[in-house]
Formats: C-alpha cells, structure tokens, sequence
C-alpha cells in the first residue's frame, strides 16, 4: 500500500512539471511578422527645404506579436509613390538603362520619432529627377514611406504619406575633398615590368598600378580609408602591395596566420586560380581581403577621352594601357593639360560604352553617367574600366 502510494505521488509531480512546463511554453513570445505599421502623416505639410534644417516625424511600432522588439527604422522617399529601383540600384546598373524612382535616407532611427534632414531630402529629389541648374520647380509633392527591421524578421513597411516641399538646385557633381590614402600594387605580371618600384616614375608606366578609393554607390561619396582594385590575376602571379613609390617600408604581403603589414620580409601575395579578383584594403584598420570578383566584365582594346575640349571625338585622345604581360583594365595619360572643361572615358571609338561620374579628383563612372567637371590644371589621370573609377593627380 505504501508503494502504490509513493507512486500516486510521483506521477502527480510529473504532471505537475509537465503543465508548468506547457504553461512555461505558452507564455514566451513567439515572433509573428507584421505586415505594416503606422507612419503618421506629418505636422507640416509645406515644407522649405532650403530654410529648414529637419522634418519631424513619428511612427507606431510594428506588431510582433504583442512583445516590444529592438527594431532599426529608416524613412524612404519617392517623387511619384513609386518604389521599385532605389538610387542605389540605378548607381550599381553600368548600363545607365536603370532609373530610379526612389530614395533611402540614411539616418537610422531606434525610437518611433525622428527628424528626416532636410538637406538629405533634398539631394535625394535632386538625384532621382535629375533637375539641371534654373529648371526646379517651385513645388515639388514627395511620398514617404518608413522601414522597420528587427532580428528573424522580414523588413516591413509602414503605410505611405505625403507633403509637399520647395526644392531647390543642388550640384551633386561636387568636388571631393577627402584625403585618400593610395597603395599600389607590384609584382610579377603587374604593369608593365616585374618587380619595378621605381619611385613616382614607376606609376602606370612601369610596374606599379595605383588602387582606386571606395565609394558609397548612394551619394557618391568616398569610404573613408577604403581602397580597392580589381583585374585579372594568373594563379602563378606574385603580387605585393606597397603605400610609398621607391620605398619596401610599407608593405602587405603574406605571413604565416595570413595577410601581414610589415615593413618586409613576408611572402609574396597570389591567387588560387586564374580570374578576376578584387582586392579590397582598410588603410584605417589594416584589413586585407582578395576575393573573386562576380561581376561582369567587358575588355577593350582602347579608352579615349573625349570632351568638349576636343568636339566629344571618341576617336581621339586614347589612353595607354598600364598591363603588357595579362589581360589589361588600367589606362593612363601623364602630364595632361586641360583648360576648364568636361570630359568622359570611352571605349573603343564608341559610345557604346562609356563612364561619367558626379565627383573631382577621384569619381565612381557609371555608364553613360554625367560629364565629369575638371578644373583647369595639369594631371596625371588614372581609370580602371571594370570598377569605372578615375583619379585625376595634379602635377605640381
């Protein structure tokens, strides 16, 4: 009897844990994804963007099921309620066939409420519409949506609303001013002799070829300490990275744990197969990636640099190719003088193909993009036509 009664007990404790168990499971919150969420429309309904600092604006949270989530919040804006090709994926087309209908503005909120940057809104129409100086209209209505995106959840949008602002003209070719720290390639099958850092004079003519800055696709603006290049590489080239022309100083090259920044004695760098590779360098915090490189890539068998310098002739003012020995992607002119004009790299006698960019010294050319302003000077001018950028270096 006194066992049957320990029993009785035993299996009234086990059905005890497993209903506090079941009770435990009920009570956790379970992620549901929402499908909207409530943007407020806006206080002010006319707005003047070039007398205004900020635009405030609120939002409810998003449902995830009845427990609050840590969600990041961005605000979307479109001139025509529109929202199938941001600015970004018009910057990434090289066929200039993408057009943009609207923008993400960068600001990260973490609250329900946040201030959208008039002057951001701005550059966000200007970029989209493409208005050229003296033809902005005096109103423009803008529609806005709100982005909300927390962990294990899809990104969800709040319902859109609209106001109308006064925009005004605003020169999104402007010149960079940031200092870009270059490194340079050299090496076995690298410009055009093995293993020459000969000091400045090696640059492009001989055996060191420059990288290019990082640039954010949105805005067009420089990624500080970022540089990068891509080209074709062997499996049996020797390759190292070097920051100053004529001096081993500083140096990437490979180590026993991986990539190394010494001052010598490492290894030589080399890719595992023939292909493209980018090459991609954090100067700021001495990161080193080579990676193959996906994208699609043309080869030509010249660049010129046509401008209303010389009639826009497709023809004429080519460029000398910087690789003899692989497949080539980096041209050059040296001590090249130019009055103020606008110019564009072309390749072969075509127009077929062709970069502009929006920025001076260094730009980001996409195909068939604006002309790219340069100030009267004398240059030394490098361009990559995978990655479709440019540096243009002054010569003292």
């Amino acid at each position: 009897m006194k066992k049957i009664f320990l029993s009785s007990l035993m299996l009234l404790s086990m059905a005890l844990v497993f209903t506090a168990c079941e009770e435990d499971r009920d009570s956790n919150p379970t992620l549901v994804q929402p499908t909207s969420f409530t943007l407020n429309n806006p206080v002010n309904t006319l707005v003047d963007l070039e007398l205004s600092k900020g635009i405030p604006f609120a939002w409810s949270q998003p449902d995830f099921g009845g427990w609050p989530a840590a969600c990041e919040y961005q605000l979307e804006v479109s001139p025509t309620n529109e929202w199938t090709v941001s600015t970004a994926d018009a910057d990434a087309d090289t066929t200039g066939a993408v057009v943009a209908n609207y923008a993400t503005i960068k600001t990260v909120y973490a609250g329900c409420s946040g201030d959208m940057l008039a002057e951001e809104l701005n550059k966000a129409l200007n970029k989209i519409l493409m208005w050229e100086e003296g033809n902005v209209p005096e109103k423009q209505t803008v529609y806005v949506r709100c982005s909300a995106v927390t962990a294990g959840a899809l990104k969800v949008y709040s319902n859109v609303v609209s106001l109308d602002v006064n925009p005004y003209y605003v020169d999104l070719s402007a010149e960079v001013s940031e200092e870009v720290e270059i490194w340079y390639l050299v090496g076995a099958g690298i410009g055009s002799a093995d293993w020459d850092n000969g000091g400045e004079g090696s640059i492009a003519t001989g055996g060191l070829i420059p990288m290019y800055p990082v640039f954010d696709t949105d805005d067009s603006s420089i990624m500080p300490g970022e540089i990068q290049y891509v080209g074709y590489f062997t499996a049996d080239m020797q390759f190292k990275l070097i920051r100053d022309p004529g001096d081993w100083g500083n140096q990437w090259g490979m180590g026993d744990a991986g990539y190394v920044k010494n001052d010598g004695g490492s290894g030589n760098l080399t890719v595992p197969s023939d292909g493209y590779y980018k090459i991609h360098l954090n100067t700021a915090a001495d990161e080193l990636t080579i990676e193959p490189y996906e994208g699609t890539v043309g080869v030509y068998a010249q660049i010129a640099m046509p401008g209303n310098y010389q009639g826009w002739d497709t023809g004429a003012d080519f460029m000398n190719p910087m690789s003899t020995s692989v497949e080539n992607h980096d041209w050059y002119l040296k001590s090249v003088t130019y009055e103020e004009t606008t110019l564009k790299f072309a390749a072969d006698n075509s127009w077929d193909v062709n970069w502009g960019g929006k920025t001076f010294p260094y730009g980001l050319g996409t195909q068939g993009g604006p002309d790219i302003a340069v100030p009267a000077g004398t240059y030394h001018v490098y361009f990559n036509d995978i990655l479709g950028t440019y540096n243009f270096v002054p010569v003292e």
